[in-house]
């Protein structure tokens, strides 16, 4: 979501039914929290919020072993998903902070805080960035003890951590070091810790023998000559990234950076080099990144409207708003076309392209995606130039009012997860033909913005 630095934008809600090319109409809205899906799509379970961070909405998940890592406003929790039928919540730490983005690496979660704080505590409040003390960065958990996470260091960064991102280390260094890339934005004069032009990150190095010592070791500018800041319909100029996606063992990541797509080369972890370039015309703000899993295809997600807007209507149209997906080829972006869930929202409902994973199919590029009150969608892109939905799931319009849906949805060896802002985790189950091979392929650890191959886990 953009700018939650300041404060998160509500939109009413009121989900549309599939009409491929006409305009939402009430008798196609469903019920108010009523679940919808296609036939090949299962609602296995919803656990809603646990208590100590109900009020506050869901944000990212990740995945180790035999649990989920559901980030919060208002903290994190973890989920027991052993049965993913039976999954259930094991405990909750409140610390508030948006986004609480969360990446896990053995026993270390590092959380993502882009709301400037009065410290760096659990019990912190709000406080201006324009406060010289005022804390944005990220933390750093121990959770060994599942049932008692505990906070062990915080790194403060320039701008705060809007997104985060793991990189291992390289050769001998994956067994002495994490890096953690750290994507943030929106400067101003009037912040002392957040100064423009800001076109750059931070990195943090935690050595994993001594993660208390974790610290900012370098800030690699990204964009020395500046970013894309004077395309007609940005959301804001490109100060910075939002999201990075590191795919390290091909020393690449894929950079969304508000006006810029970017290609980096990681194999030097502590100064990634940019090495291609786009910008698109129908794109408000570069979110997210997704590359397929032999790396030769990357989807980005433009979130116009910053998440709180209807633009998944008759009016926006099917490319704005939407996934655009590029060949790599030579080390360069070409343009294929571009993805939107095909069935109308109703106008006074926030939709956007948000987050998403691979779901591991031999041979096939398809993933799983978020889409806010648009629910989920499961769509193949093998065919870059012909990107088409095998599936989806959402819900009717909130019977409490106000924005919400899907931020994150995530497939982990067999079950997808749904991160729902007030609803609280949704387990859901695909079962199609295209897909159903991927139940075969299993994963230790799964930190989205952290690809690695399938490929040793394939089933034929």
């Amino acid at each position: 979501m953009s700018n939650p630095r300041r404060a998160l934008v509500a939109a009413a809600a009121a989900v549309a039914l599939a009409l491929t090319g006409m305009p939402a109409m009430a008798a196609d809205i469903p019920p108010p929290d009523a679940v919808v899906n296609s036939p090949n799509v299962t609602h296995v379970l919803n656990i809603p919020k646990p208590a100590p961070i109900a009020s506050t909405i869901n944000t990212d998940i990740a995945f180790q072993g035999d649990y989920a890592y559901v980030g919060n406003y208002g903290g994190f929790s973890i989920y027991d998903i052993r049965n993913p039928k039976k999954a259930k919540p094991v405990s909750s730490v409140v610390c508030p902070g948006s986004q609480m983005d969360v990446t896990v690496y053995g026993d270390l979660l590092f959380t993502a805080v882009d709301s400037s704080r009065s410290d760096d505590s659990c019990n912190s409040t709000a406080l201006t960035a324009d406060h010289k003390e005022a804390w944005e960065g990220v933390r750093i958990f121990d959770v060994s003890d599942k049932a008692s996470p505990k906070y062990i260091k915080s790194v403060e960064t320039n701008c705060g951590s809007h997104t985060l991102t793991l990189v291992p280390g390289k050769g001998r260094d994956q067994y002495k070091n994490v890096y953690i890339y750290v994507s943030s934005y929106n400067p101003s004069a009037t912040f002392p810790d957040c100064q423009p032009p800001h076109d750059k990150i931070s990195i943090i190095k935690v050595p994993l023998k001594d993660p208390a010592s974790a610290a900012v070791a370098s800030t690699p500018v990204i964009f020395p000559d500046g970013g894309n800041e004077t395309q007609p319909g940005l959301l804001l100029p490109t100060s910075g990234c939002h999201d990075i996606t590191a795919y390290a063992e091909k020393d690449i990541a894929a950079g969304a950076c508000m006006g810029d797509g970017v290609l980096f080369d990681i194999s030097d972890r502590l100064n990634p080099k940019v090495t291609a370039r786009t910008t698109d015309p129908n794109f408000a703000f570069w979110h997210s990144a997704t590359f397929s899993n032999d790396a030769k295809k990357v989807v980005f997600t433009d979130e116009l409207g910053g998440g709180g807007a209807a633009t998944c209507n008759e009016a926006i149209g099917p490319n704005r708003g939407a996934d655009a997906i590029y060949d790599i080829s030579n080390g360069q972006f070409t343009f294929k076309s571009y993805f939107k869930i095909p069935r109308y929202q109703a106008d006074s409902e926030n939709c956007v392209a948000h987050n998403g994973s691979l779901i591991p199919v031999k041979g096939r590029d398809i993933m799983v995606q978020a889409w806010y009150m648009g629910g989920l969608s499961v769509w193949d892109f093998t065919d870059a130039a012909h990107p088409r939905e095998i599936g989806y799931f959402e819900r009717g319009p909130r019977s409490a009012g106000g924005g919400g849906g899907i931020w994150s949805a995530y497939y982990y060896n067999g079950y997808i997860y749904g991160a729902d802002f007030h609803e609280g985790l949704d387990v859901i189950r695909i079962n199609d033909p295209l897909t159903d091979s991927a139940r075969g392929v299993r994963t230790d650890r799964l930190n989205v913005q952290t690809q690695g191959s399938y490929r040793n886990g394939w089933h034929d």
